[in-house]
């Protein structure tokens, strides 16, 4: 979840072990798929450009939708009550948190549900209206009381669904093949109870195509099983595929803007997600081996501090016309080595002079800190040495 100007977004940290200094650290959904981790849910605030601005800490088997009143009141008391426009995606939604926006006045840009692509079929069939939003990327309005849906489709989407489906598909179909042979070759009566459910296994391992196949088994007394698996292809699904593919809906209560600004909006959520990418990649935000809360607070405030270093950087090398990958300057410049010289004073052997030195950048090096502005010294002072003793 997030909102503009300073979007914010939910997510799960690992916590391994029993972590039993840490009420916070409790099991729930983990999306790292590590059931057997307490984690702990970490809320981002980030400006529209990744920013990060705040963030919050709760407990781990916290579920994402019933964040959303506190977080607003917690970044509201924080940031002041500025015309803000909440953005979240569909995991954060409920008729609930919908009332609660719409009866406190608050704008949103939500993710809808995917019930709303079913409902919205006929127009979203039509083909005029549509607005290029992006590469690829069409959406229309439509209107229902006070809210505004937005219809989108993408072709790159309805590609990777495409892919998606068919695949899952495949794997659906070869096991119920499978299964059914068994089946027929049985020389024995065989108990529907553990068939049946690994029929819902199979359907619930590719849960994307499982809506697809009506599965069935039908009592045979001609066969030593007694049973026989009967599939089809649910007719009603392939055309509703066919039509949603690419498809998503947009909702919200912000009536004056068009479908293009309305979709930018909610593309900031990239942003926020962006951010974690990066939190739990290059920096490293899990796992937490720390055991006591005061000290998972601190390692989450160290990886915080990392970020808003790293997108200071980020901007820094966007403005220097470098790109935008710190990684790249980091890994540059890290073969940049310094030196101590230790040399004894005159005057008294027991004490020592120690100066660093900077090891001279080759071309490449020297081409990108002249792009940054920035300037090596060729040595570094340090303070005398104590006297040994």
């Amino acid at each position: 979840m997030k909102y503009a100007p300073a979007p914010l977004a939910i997510i799960k940290g690992t916590t391994p072990s029993l972590a039993e200094g840490n009420p916070q650290a409790k099991r729930g959904h983990s999306r790292d798929h590590r059931p057997d981790c307490k984690q702990v849910c970490i809320a981002l605030v980030v400006t529209r450009e990744g920013v990060p601005l705040s963030y919050e800490v709760f407990d781990g088997n916290r579920v994402d939708v019933t964040t959303v009143e506190e977080i607003v009141g917690v970044m509201e008391a924080r940031f002041g009550l500025a015309d803000r426009v909440w953005v979240m995606d569909r995991g954060m939604m409920s008729r609930k948190n919908i009332a609660w926006l719409q009866n406190t006045g608050r704008k949103y840009v939500l993710g809808a549900s995917r019930q709303e692509v079913k409902r919205w079929r006929q127009q979203t069939a039509e083909e005029s209206g549509w607005q290029i939003v992006r590469e690829g990327v069409e959406a229309k309005l439509a209107r229902d009381g006070t809210e505004t849906f937005v219809l989108c489709r993408s072709a790159e989407r309805r590609q990777k669904e495409k892919s998606m489906h068919e695949r899952f598909a495949l794997r659906i179909e070869e096991g119920l093949g499978r299964l059914a042979r068994r089946i027929h070759k049985a020389r024995r009566k065989l108990d529907r109870g553990p068939i049946e459910r690994q029929i819902g296994r199979l359907l619930q391992r590719n849960s994307r195509a499982a809506g697809r196949y009506l599965a069935t088994l039908v009592e045979d007394p001609t066969r030593p099983a007694g049973l026989r698996l009967d599939w089809s292809i649910r007719p009603e699904w392939e055309d509703l595929s066919r039509f949603a593919k690419g498809c998503y809906v947009l909702r919200t209560n912000v009536n004056e803007w068009n479908a293009e600004v309305l979709w930018q909006t909610y593309i900031q959520l990239t942003e926020a997600e962006s951010a974690f990418r990066i939190q739990k990649t290059e920096l490293s935000i899990r796992p937490v081996w720390h055991q006591k809360k005061e000290r998972v607070q601190a390692h989450i405030f160290v990886c915080f501090l990392a970020y808003v270093l790293w997108k200071t950087l980020e901007q820094w090398q966007r403005q220097a016309g470098l790109g935008n990958s710190p990684r790249t300057i980091l890994d540059e410049l890290a073969n940049l080595q310094s030196a101590d010289i230790v040399l004894p004073t005159a005057n008294d052997p027991r004490r020592e002079l120690r100066i660093r030195c900077v090891v001279r950048p080759d071309k490449a090096q020297a081409q990108l800190l002249d792009r940054l502005g920035l300037r090596l010294p060729e040595r570094l002072r340090l303070p005398m040495s104590p006297v040994k003793m």
